[in-house]
């Protein structure tokens, strides 16, 4: 299992358990992390979430990149296995808090673009690599989109590994809601999600529900777009592969 879960007092702490890749995720992960939103729309001891990353390096560097995903052979078909990794896109509208600790990059933005707000350490930093390996940030900027300025995901996304996002600017632009100390992050999540779940469930999911109203057509509408720009912009696997092992040999990021 590459995913934990603890529930206690009507808080569930969700963990991306694989520290020694960063927490980035294979197929293995993103098939937990569908099963465990599932799970939760149905579980009435699970009032709140909290979902966070094994270890301090990393909250998650989204897909692995030893990952194989198959294609389908149709320029009209793409498969995508984060697209179902997050609770919304399970239905699932019991809040949920993410506690950041370290890097959260590419694909943690589809699971950050739906938590109901971020609780990161100081040491925290977020980025996105798709440009500099010949891939189109489609749904990770459109989900980040929805939560901070324009400019500062144009900043992130368009500028690939050379742009870092510190703890302190995501504060100060929104995205974060609450900084910590190093190491913290989770606990603090832990103690927010704690008074969120003491609050009359329904009264906590509607207003869930609610708040999601506000952006979801302008989201629904530009998600659409998504698999075309990739498809036609995204450079072939093998040479993405091959930007991404130059990068290595390089010691960039």
């Amino acid at each position: 299992m590459t995913v934990r879960t603890e529930i206690a007092d009507g808080v569930a702490l969700v963990t991306l358990d694989r520290p020694e890749r960063h927490n980035a995720l294979d197929l293995a992960t993103t098939a937990e992390l569908t099963a465990t939103w599932r799970e939760f729309r149905f579980d009435d001891t699970v009032r709140a979430v909290v979902l966070t990353g094994a270890g301090r390096r990393a909250f998650c560097t989204g897909i692995d990149r030893a990952a194989e995903v198959p294609q389908p052979p149709s320029p009209y078909s793409l498969d995508d296995p984060l697209r179902a990794i997050g609770p919304k896109a399970n239905d699932l509208w019991k809040p949920v808090i993410a506690a950041v600790e370290g890097m959260a990059c590419g694909g943690a933005f589809y699971l950050l673009g739906e938590a109901e707000f971020l609780i990161a350490s100081e040491h925290a930093t977020f980025f996105d690599p798709h440009t500099t390996y010949g891939m189109v940030s489609a749904y990770e900027s459109i989900l980040m989109a929805q939560r901070m300025p324009l400019g500062e995901i144009a900043r992130l996304s368009l500028m690939g590994t050379a742009e870092r996002l510190s703890a302190a600017r995501a504060y100060g632009i929104g995205l974060v809601s609450e900084l910590t100390p190093p190491g913290a992050a989770a606990e603090v999540a832990l103690r927010r999600a704690a008074t969120v779940a003491a609050q009359p469930t329904g009264a906590v999911q509607g207003t869930v529900r609610a708040l999601w109203a506000a952006k979801e057509a302008a989201r629904a509408q530009a998600l659409a777009h998504a698999p075309q720009l990739i498809a036609l912009g995204n450079l072939p696997p093998g040479q993405q592969a091959e930007l991404f092992a130059a990068r290595r040999r390089d010691g960039g990021g």
